[in-house]
């Protein structure tokens, strides 16, 4: 399922073209970034483990068979390596209270700063999905904004895509839920 570019490059990698790598490297890195950020919830170690997983990558490319897009196969491998830090910084995990958290609610002036309120909902959005377990962040970033289908997510995170239906749909009742703490107004 890889593209023609795609094998060019892994066949180039293979033979030992480093340049080629550097070129996998930067065709990949801001999705796994993405995904480790929602995952682990920390620049620095994000940083890390998205090291980790072009490591990972550059070890296993002999084993991707192509049966699935590389860039799914890269996902899965990020994904892994962000189980694996979690696991082992069990320090990272998110157990504060969601009613912690407070912002102030949006609201709409007028036309010129639709913009302005789009970007603020956008970030809103990013944050809430920051206090979401990881799986539950995970799988909304794959979906939403890295726009993979729910058979690629399957194939990221190894499981049914009918259960990454159901996953999805819990982790938007969780999205919902702390969205709508920030959207009713504040009473005194």
């Amino acid at each position: 399922m890889t593209t023609n570019d795609e094998d060019i490059l892994i066949q180039s990698i293979k033979d030992g073209d480093t340049k080629a790598y550097a070129v996998l490297v930067d065709r990949y890195k801001d999705m796994v970034y993405t995904l480790a950020v929602r995952m682990i919830k920390n620049r620095e170690e994000a940083e890390e483990v998205a090291q980790d997983t072009f490591i990972k990558v550059f070890k296993s490319l002999k084993k991707f068979k192509g049966d699935s897009k590389f860039s799914t196969w890269v996902y899965r491998i990020a994904y892994n390596t962000c189980l694996d830090n979690i696991k082992k910084n069990k320090k990272h995990l998110n157990n504060v209270a969601i009613d912690a958290y407070t912002f102030n609610k949006l609201d709409t002036i007028d036309n010129a700063l639709d913009t302005i309120i789009n970007e603020e909902k956008s970030t809103l959005i990013r944050n809430c999905i920051d206090k979401l377990p990881e799986d539950s962040s995970a799988l909304l970033t794959l979906f939403y904004f890295e726009e993979l289908s729910l058979e690629e997510i399957s194939k990221v995170i190894n499981i049914e895509a009918n259960t990454v239906k159901v996953k999805l749909f819990r982790a938007r009742k969780k999205l919902a839920v702390i969205l709508e703490q920030y959207f009713q107004p504040k009473t005194a």
